[in-house]
């Protein structure tokens, strides 16, 4: 069992790595030297496992983008019938995404241009689903939101949430863990009630 996780666990490392140094620097401004010496390899080791940094880019968000949906539908399939708390575990597994996976984020918003476009293409439709997913959910919590609102909604959360790189780095600039988390979550289901209260719901009259 050992020898079957060995190569993934490496794998998992690199990619972990590579993640924190594209964000900190840049795609362009980190070598595959450097990426191998953050993980105790060879720059030249890396290509046993990555043809490049394109790559490991190309992994990286494909995989997040299919990870989020995996588990947005894994939990929607937990809580099946109670539409309040598959809303609430897909919040709660965003929020744990937006904290633990900051340096993903970041790559995402500045550097989802230099996929391959099978690649980005891909990233996009996993996304899409992704967000159909929340869509609806969120009009079975709200049966009087129509569907162009409820995804507009979806997507305003989605920046609410994706906003944790820009929170500041310094020790003290949030509060713990927990209470970050605490405070996403009431904001993202503040956001959904007041969409649930937007005149954009009903039909203009006359």
């Amino acid at each position: 069992m050992a020898t079957r996780t060995d190569a993934p666990t490496r794998r998992e490392q690199i990619l972990k790595e590579a993640a924190r140094l594209f964000a900190e620097r840049g795609f362009h401004g980190v070598g595959v030297d450097e990426i191998g010496a953050a993980v105790g390899i060879s720059g030249p080791g890396l290509y046993r496992h990555f043809a490049g940094k394109d790559a490991m880019l190309a992994e990286l968000l494909v995989g997040i983008s299919g990870q989020l949906l995996t588990g947005g539908r894994r939990r929607a399939a937990e809580a099946a019938g109670d539409p309040e708390a598959v809303l609430d575990s897909l919040i709660e597994g965003h929020i744990d995404f937006a904290l633990d996976d900051r340096p993903l984020i970041t790559l995402h918003d500045r550097e989802l241009d230099r996929l391959r476009d099978t690649d980005r293409k891909l990233v996009r439709q996993l996304q899409r689903q992704y967000v159909e997913l929340w869509v609806e959910v969120l009009r079975e919590v709200y049966p009087g939101v129509l569907e162009a609102v409820a995804r507009a909604a979806v997507h305003a959360v989605f920046g609410l949430l994706n906003s944790t790189p820009h929170m500041g780095a310094r020790p003290r600039a949030l509060p713990g863990r927990a209470a970050t988390a605490e405070l996403l979550r009431g904001m993202a289901r503040g956001a959904f009630a007041s969409a649930a209260g937007s005149p954009a719901e009903s039909p203009a009259a006359g």
